[in-house]
């Protein structure tokens, strides 16, 4: 469906989608493309960025838009979120890492949502949501994090995950299962910068705080 373009170095991208307009981002990374769904168009316009491409229906964007304009790339398929669209554009050039901005506040369905994109997507795109109290994203198996001590992190299981394995946290898992329904990780802390987080199968969603 898309083209793939040739030779690039740079393959991380930054993301944004129709939820709450983001208070802050991150402005010292270096991006391949920069781009958002057409429901975010109304904040992400007056950002200090430069957009690659504007992505979904359009049944967000009360104006006339030309399509013939590269920046506005038309997905009209219903069975799709724009997020998907987004998403599965960013793959096709290449792009092996995404930052997203506006995934949660507003309705709350939309959040969910996102995160099943995130779930169905997470093998072949790295996918980081940021909002204004912190990061959350699907861990590696083998799983690192860089933070500050007492920073929040919790450990959310979709649904089930097993044999977790944690060290530099505050309570610490030992070859355990976290199963959503019966047991979660949340409010978790820090105790060292360094955070690191095993396991061996299932999806685990970690939220780690400002």
């Amino acid at each position: 469906m898309w083209k793939k373009p040739i030779g690039s170095q740079m393959n991380k991208a930054l993301l944004f989608i129709n939820g709450l307009e983001p208070k802050n981002v991150i402005q010292n990374k270096e991006y391949k493309l920069i781009g958002c769904t057409d429901g975010a168009y109304k904040y992400a316009r007056s950002l200090d960025f430069t957009l690659d491409f504007i992505i979904g229906d359009f049944d967000s964007i009360q104006f006339d838009v030309s399509y013939e304009d590269q920046k506005f790339i038309l997905a009209e398929d219903q069975n799709k979120t724009d997020f998907e669209k987004a998403l599965e554009y960013l793959i096709s050039q290449g792009i092996t890492d995404v930052d997203v901005y506006g995934a949660t506040g507003l309705e709350h369905d939309h959040f969910l949502g996102n995160i099943s994109t995130a779930i169905q997507l997470k093998d072949k795109i790295k996918i980081i949501f940021y909002d204004e109290y912190g990061m959350f994203y699907f861990a590696e198996k083998k799983e690192k994090i860089i933070t500050r001590k007492g920073a929040t992190i919790s450990l959310i299981p979709f649904y089930k995950v097993e044999k977790i394995e944690t060290k530099g946290l505050q309570y610490s898992l030992n070859k355990e299962d976290l199963e959503f329904g019966t047991r979660i990780g949340t409010r978790n802390k820090a105790i060292h910068s360094e955070v690191e987080i095993l396991h061996k199968k299932g999806n685990l969603l970690l939220f780690v705080g400002n």
